[in-house]
């Protein structure tokens, strides 16, 4: 039996089970990509098929190979075993739209197989506490000058733009993503509002610019933490691998030493 998990933990962690799996996803999108276009296609849903139990063959390989705690101590896999689990329970539901979802859901398993996409992802993750503050700081902008908005510009435009908090807050993320903001939103109101201008460039400068920049800001600087916390475990690796070699060379020289007293 342990011969079995041996081999099973030899298979997980050679460097091809990965770049296998990683094809298999990929063959996978394709496939969903084909489903688009041939809908109830009978080789399509065999391949799928196909590929769903191999991502369950490949489950079981890892729980065999690691083990169930190390397995499950690994957020990534929790998130690989509920998708492959969810592919199995809804595979035969009449629900087709949720079984559409689940297959898309299986193209993100990309994400934990790449380390590239896993590192930035994980940054994103720990980047959330630290945005929340920004997000505040977006939210309390947005509320301000939607109300400014609402109190100056509700009669210039038609309702849907600035004839109520809620639709003003809507055009002001039309504006900050820039979509048509200068010749449907800001163009017509200030050819009746000369001063509007102002509102417009300042928010598109606090909103856009500033607070965008804060959030790029805050995450590239967790993933500068996350480069470094990995520079430091390995150094802190050749600290010890260095310490155990000096004592070793000391106990050496120590035998030494006592070898040529003893001939003495």
């Amino acid at each position: 039996m342990s011969n079995l998990r041996t081999n099973l933990k030899q298979m997980v962690e050679h460097k091809n089970f990965q770049a296998i799996i990683i094809a298999i996803i990929i063959f996978n999108g394709f496939i969903i990509i084909a489903e688009t276009y041939l809908k109830g296609n009978s080789l399509l849903l065999v391949l799928d098929k196909i590929i769903v139990w191999v991502f369950v063959l490949e489950m079981v390989v890892k729980l065999g190979g690691l083990g169930t705690k190390r397995y499950f101590a690994d957020r990534w896999n929790i998130f690989d075993f509920s998708i492959v689990v969810a592919s199995l329970a809804f595979y035969a539901t009449p629900f087709v739209s949720v079984l559409r979802l689940v297959r898309v859901l299986r193209l993100i398993r990309m994400i934990p197989a790449i380390p590239a996409l896993r590192k930035i992802i994980d940054a994103l993750m720990k980047s959330i506490p630290a945005l929340t503050g920004v997000l505040g700081l977006c939210m309390l902008i947005f509320t301000i000058y939607a109300i400014i908005g609402t109190t100056f510009f509700s009669e210039v435009l038609d309702y849907e733009f600035f004839g109520s908090f809620h639709t003003a807050l809507f055009t002001l993320m039309q504006v900050v993503t820039f979509e048509s903001w200068a010749s449907q939103v800001a163009r017509p109101i200030i050819n009746e509002i000369p001063w509007a201008w102002f509102y417009f460039v300042s928010f598109i400068i606090i909103g856009a610019l500033v607070i965008l920049n804060l959030v790029v800001a805050v995450i590239l600087n967790y993933l500068g933490q996350e480069d470094d916390a990995i520079r430091e475990e390995q150094m802190e690796r050749l600290y010890r691998e260095n310490e155990e070699l000096r004592k070793d060379i000391q106990e050496i020289k120590q035998l030494i030493l006592n070898s040529n007293k003893n001939s003495n």
